[in-house]
């Protein structure tokens, strides 16, 4: 508690994720703040996360969380940026799909598991757009 007369202390202001832009060897398609690619579901519907249903499915592709308004870097329409809950989680969401990383990947701008087939669908990145690149 704070002694009589002097303010708490303040919280630190939670930071949103950051989506962003990168060419690939697919072309531009959505990335995390540090370049890894970002994935979509098939299996999933408009703003709604099938993969946390489907046992070991979170472990594999870790949903992209965020702690506050998710932020749209250079190339990314911040009108399609959005979040859904997902536990106690908020999940970023880019045109409705629910986003996601893969832990397999291991250098920004990977993109040799878009369109690999897990979990009874497909995973593929996104263009700026909201279009799936397969």
């Amino acid at each position: 508690p704070a002694a009589a007369g002097t303010a708490p202390p303040a919280r630190a202001a939670a930071t949103g994720a950051r989506v962003a832009v990168r060419h690939t060897a697919l072309g531009n398609i959505l990335v995390n703040g540090r370049g890894f690619t970002l994935y979509m579901f098939t299996r999933d519907g408009r703003a709604r996360d099938r993969c946390v249903q489907i046992s070991g499915c979170r472990g594999v592709w870790p949903l992209y969380i965020t702690h506050g308004r998710p932020i749209a870097g250079r190339g990314v329409r911040s009108g399609l940026l959005g979040t859904i809950r997902v536990g106690r989680a908020m999940q970023v969401t880019y045109a409705g799909h629910p986003l996601y990383t893969y832990v397999a990947d291991s250098a920004p701008g990977q993109t040799a598991y878009v369109g690999v087939s897990m979990f009874g669908g497909r995973w593929f990145g996104l263009r700026a757009s909201g279009a799936m690149v397969r």
